[in-house]
């Protein structure tokens, strides 16, 4: 979302697109028209770098807050959540058990590591530095597809707090999709059915990396668009994630407690476009460790994926094609190479 910001408010501070939008001063430019709704148009003072948007989910008006939520999917493919109704305690403890799982020794951290799947622990490595890259992959829903042999036994609350945080992360994704279908026009429910209901894949991925001494490795790493549908993801107070807008790479301030969320490409193709993916990447920091916490929502893998028979038609014909999901994931995969491969 665009807007105008006073020259003396802190730039660590953006202000709420909710508030933006309710905002009395800005009700006079009404530039755009969504599903019906009448969208305020704001704009960036020159002056000024633009920031991600930022959704606060308490606002009283709730058709404020699907209005927000829909522009920054339309406009951006990012935007990050406040409010949101996740325990700033549970998200507290996620960060603890996930710092203390990089801190064991390297012969536990291998007990639960990757085999054949994607799932599991592994240390990629650099030439000239111990590791670059340190992760734990494992779904944490659907309970049929979940295999806690991939789910480290220390820190002892590691279960615990991982299948608590997967209970609220998984209301506030279902939240967070069931506005999104209505701003397609579509009933709550639309988008949640479409990936799967019940079925869709959580898939959590605990992303740690030690401070990089190389300055060519911690000034970028990999571009690319989340395979999935959303992506749902906590960082720690160290900045690093990236996005890509208007041909300049702008970075995500941290905000304490927030919920990033990225629009994957199973979105952007079941609406037909309308929602957008985002080239985003991970820097390393030289002096600070970075650890990421995103949780992937993606189609049940046997699904047709395409966009909606709802949203198409002769004056608007599908974009894309429709696709069983396992084989564009397999396909994507297979088109990576390392200087891709998506690091977050």
């Amino acid at each position: 979302m665009e807007y105008e910001r006073d020259h003396n408010t802190s730039s660590s501070s953006p202000p709420s697109l909710c508030k933006q939008l309710a905002s009395s001063t800005l009700r006079g430019s009404f530039l755009k028209c969504y599903c019906g709704l009448v969208i305020p148009h704001l704009y960036y003072s020159l002056h000024l770098e633009p920031h991600i948007p930022v959704v606060d989910l308490s606002a009283s008006d709730e058709e404020l807050v699907v209005r927000a939520v829909v522009k920054a999917s339309e406009e951006w493919g990012i935007f990050q959540v406040v409010n949101h109704g996740i325990p700033t305690e549970l998200m507290q403890q996620l960060q603890v058990v996930g710092k203390q799982f990089f801190d064991l020794p390297e012969a536990e951290k291998e007990a639960v590591a990757k085999e054949e799947d994607f799932e599991g622990y592994k240390r990629n490595y650099l030439e000239g530095i111990k590791a670059w890259d340190e992760h734990l992959f494992h779904r944490i829903w659907p309970p049929s597809c979940i295999n806690y042999k991939y789910w480290s036994k220390n820190p002892p609350r590691y279960r615990e707090v991982n299948e608590e945080y997967t209970r609220h992360m998984k209301k506030l994704t279902e939240k967070i999709l069931g506005w999104l279908s209505e701003g397609l026009g579509l009933p709550p429910v639309a988008l949640t059915k479409s990936l799967g209901g019940e079925m869709a894949e959580y898939v959590i991925r605990v992303n740690f990396y030690q401070p990089s001494p190389k300055s060519e490795l911690a000034l970028g790493a990999a571009v690319h668009t989340d395979i999935g549908a959303i992506t749902l993801l906590v960082p720690n107070e160290v900045p690093g994630l990236q996005v890509f807008k208007d041909e300049q790479w702008l970075d995500l301030e941290y905000i304490n407690s927030a919920v990033v969320v990225i629009i994957g490409d199973q979105l952007m193709r079941m609406s037909n476009g309308r929602y957008k993916n985002v080239l985003h990447r991970a820097t390393l920091d030289k002096e600070n460790l970075r650890i990421l916490w995103p949780v992937f929502v993606a189609p049940k893998h046997d699904l047709f994926v395409g966009p909606l028979p709802e949203l198409t038609g002769d004056e608007n014909p599908p974009k894309f094609e429709t696709i069983v999901y396992k084989y564009y994931l397999h396909q994507t995969i297979r088109n990576w190479t390392l200087d891709k491969l998506p690091l977050y």
